[in-house]
């Protein structure tokens, strides 16, 4: 029918726009006949199709398949099709509606029993699981040295506080301090060395000397002396440099002198050096070369009167200041000093110490709250605390020994 209707469409179309066609053109188009000029018709046969048989219902299978529906729980939400009627007929089983119980959750009091045998199973496979572990290693153990395989039930692992002998013995080893005279007698009879070794002194002082606006520098001037002979450098011109030699100077010049070392020609193998407050202006020039011996007012080695100065500085004394830490090391003397002779350098050293008491340390008397420990030792041997009283009583000793003698 459609291809009718385009057929006669574009038939019209062309009936407009082309000119008009014979009449008997026309007529033979829309005609059924055949063309009585066309060698071989074509006959036209009418073809039918057979319709579609309809289901026939009869009113029993209805009146169940109504009966289904109303005693099914599903009527609720849906009802049965044409359809679903007939698959219903065709099948051969029958459908039973299916119910399910109502659940109810757990409520948290219901759960204890559970967890519990939860619990308990967990705690029975971890404990195989370590029956299994501590089997292996043993078993490992065991076929390691070639040994048979045995079967052995060892108890759980606990922890041994072992205690260490070393350790206890340190902590109940009281600490010995010695008296001097004995503490002298135990350094001379440790030295192992071929040569001669100084007996060094050291002390502790108090923590409260770590600050650094409190100074503690001083010298001493050791009676026995110290084994070691000075050499004294003075930096003076005319009437004072005639001074320094006359008071047994070992080296003696001005501006030259200063000039000999800047230039390498002198060797500075001098231990101390004194200058005159008016050349001064030229040895400022060897401070980076003379250190720690460079002349300074507050030592007494710049001045104009040189004689004492000289002579003082030939005597054999030690110079000693405290370091960052609060320790103040100086030697005394040497090994091969007599007893009494290395008793009363260390008295001298004590009495030298106590005379250079900062003035700002507070709460401290004559020893206590300003020195806290005392030792003497040798260069390359073991060192021996001394008793605060047998300082004392030496440094007591060397200072009526420098009133007798005044």
């Amino acid at each position: 029918m459609a291809a009718f209707k385009h057929l006669l469409s574009q038939t019209r179309r062309r009936f407009f726009s082309d000119p008009p066609l014979p009449s008997y053109l026309f007529r033979r188009a829309f005609s059924s006949e055949p063309d009585p000029n066309s060698r071989n018709p074509l006959p036209i046969q009418p073809v039918s199709y057979p319709s579609k048989p309809k289901p026939d219902l009869s009113h029993e299978t209805l009146s169940e398949s109504t009966s289904e529906q109303q005693t099914s729980p599903l009527d609720e939400t849906w009802s049965w099709t044409r359809d679903e009627m007939r698959y219903m007929k065709d099948s051969s089983d029958p459908i039973a509606p299916v119910s399910y119980p109502n659940r109810v959750a757990p409520l948290p009091e219901d759960r204890t029993g559970v967890e519990e045998e939860m619990n308990e199973e967990l705690e029975r496979e971890r404990r195989r699981i370590d029956e299994d572990k501590w089997r292996g290693i043993r078993e490992r153990g065991v076929l390691r040295y070639g040994k048979e395989k045995e079967e052995a039930n060892l108890p759980f692992p606990r922890m041994i506080k072992v205690e260490n002998n070393d350790q206890n013995s340190k902590k109940k080893k009281t600490k010995v301090v010695y008296d001097l005279k004995e503490a002298i007698r135990l350094v001379k009879a440790s030295t192992r060395v071929t040569f001669d070794e100084t007996l060094e002194a050291h002390v502790k002082m108090t923590p409260d000397l770590k600050r650094t606006d409190l100074k503690l520098n001083g010298f001493v001037r050791f009676p026995h002396g110290f084994g070691k002979t000075y050499r004294v450098a003075v930096f003076a011109e005319g009437t004072a440099a005639d001074e320094a030699r006359d008071a047994g100077a070992d080296v003696v010049g001005g501006p030259e002198l200063v000039e000999d070392i800047l230039t390498g020609q002198l060797k500075v193998d001098f231990d101390k050096c004194i200058a005159t407050t008016s050349m001064m202006a030229h040895v400022k020039k060897l401070s980076k070369i003379l250190k720690q011996l460079m002349p300074d007012p507050k030592k007494k080695t710049v001045t104009n009167d040189m004689s004492p100065t000289v002579k003082e500085a030939k005597q054999q004394g030690v110079l000693f200041k405290k370091d960052k830490t609060a320790i103040v090391h100086v030697g005394v003397g040497k090994v091969s000093f007599t007893e009494d002779a290395l008793r009363e350098n260390l008295g001298a050293f004590v009495n030298a110490l106590l005379l250079a008491k900062p003035a700002g340390l507070k709460k401290s008397s004559k020893y206590a709250g300003y020195v806290d420990s005392f030792h003497i030792c040798s260069t390359m041997g073991q060192s021996f605390p001394i008793t605060i009283q047998s300082l004392s009583m030496a440094a007591d000793r060397y200072s009526r020994l420098q009133q007798l003698r005044a």
